[in-house]
């Protein structure tokens, strides 16, 4: 099965989807959320994503009254209203990345589906928090658009009720593990192989570990869409900016995935024609 995400196709015989996840790694800044869609887009990812919460919403009073110092206040909820964008850095958004580079958002909660779709996302993505919640993925549902659901922090049997509730022929599963950054040991890339055998629909990998070698390994076991953070600089301020990917590194990404995607060929043993000559000279 194949699903279209703009102009894309994700899935058998079709390039891997490569995603670079903004998130809030923007740190709150249009600008910084634009220099980051211009290094995905150079380095030649498909999509940028970002992530939408309403704050009122996802966290309780006393969540957002907790002591947390960050660079906007001393709550928690002096962090999370800093770290979102508004609709109007939207809307810049929206036109900065118009015949650039494709972008959606991780929904947090129904409201924040309707702020998203205000800007006809090519897609939505279920992050790994809300694999559980049934109103956000009938919401979600309700839209009629391209899925991609994150798998991380669930359980086989989590994960088999969150797919019952979601279109059969409009879903991408990515395999995940919600750490930041993941462990080597935690990683479980060999899980992929295995989804791909038991669900009929694309499987794609969100990776928050650090280097980029395992997500190269995630495709060669299958992954049709990657999913890694990107930031400016991984030594800046914020919670995922660690496990994330910088710009050098996000160009290499790109290049060593569509690289062993050549190489892994069609698996049907041959000798080739440059072959020849060389098994006239040695073979004995």
């Amino acid at each position: 099965m194949k699903v279209k995400i703009g102009d894309k196709l994700v899935g058998e015989n079709e390039p891997c989807f490569i995603v670079a996840d903004i998130g809030i790694n923007h740190n709150g800044s249009v600008d910084t959320a634009k220099q980051l869609i211009d290094h995905a887009a150079q380095a030649g990812c498909d999509a940028v994503k970002f992530q939408k919460r309403t704050i009122h919403k996802v966290y309780t009073p006393s969540e957002l009254a907790k002591p947390r110092e960050s660079p906007f206040g001393r709550t928690n909820g002096d962090l999370k209203w800093g770290l979102e964008l508004s609709f109007e850095d939207y809307q810049e958004i929206d036109k900065y990345c118009k015949d650039k580079i494709l972008w959606y958002a991780s929904c947090w909660d129904k409201e924040s589906v309707d702020f998203i779709e205000q800007f006809n996302p090519p897609c939505h993505k279920i992050p790994s928090p809300m694999l559980t919640h049934k109103l956000l993925s009938e919401h979600l549902r309700a839209t009629g658009r391209a899925l991609i659901l994150s798998t991380g922090m669930s359980t086989l049997a989590e994960m088999g009720d969150a797919i019952r509730r979601l279109p059969d022929n409009n879903l991408i599963v990515l395999h995940c593990t919600s750490t930041y950054p993941c462990s080597l040991e935690e990683l479980n890339l060999s899980f992929i192989p295995r989804l791909i055998e038991i669900l009929d629909c694309p499987i794609g990998f969100s990776g928050h570990e650090v280097g980029i070698a395992t997500s190269v390994v995630a495709v060669a076991l299958g992954a049709k869409m990657v999913e890694r953070h990107i930031t400016l600089d991984r030594s800046m301020w914020g919670t995922d900016q660690s496990a994330s990917v910088e710009p050098l590194g996000m160009e290499k990404l790109v290049k060593y995935i569509h690289s062993s995607e050549i190489a892994m060929g069609d698996g049907i043993k041959k000798v080739y024609l440059s072959e020849i000559p060389v098994k006239k000279k040695l073979r004995r």
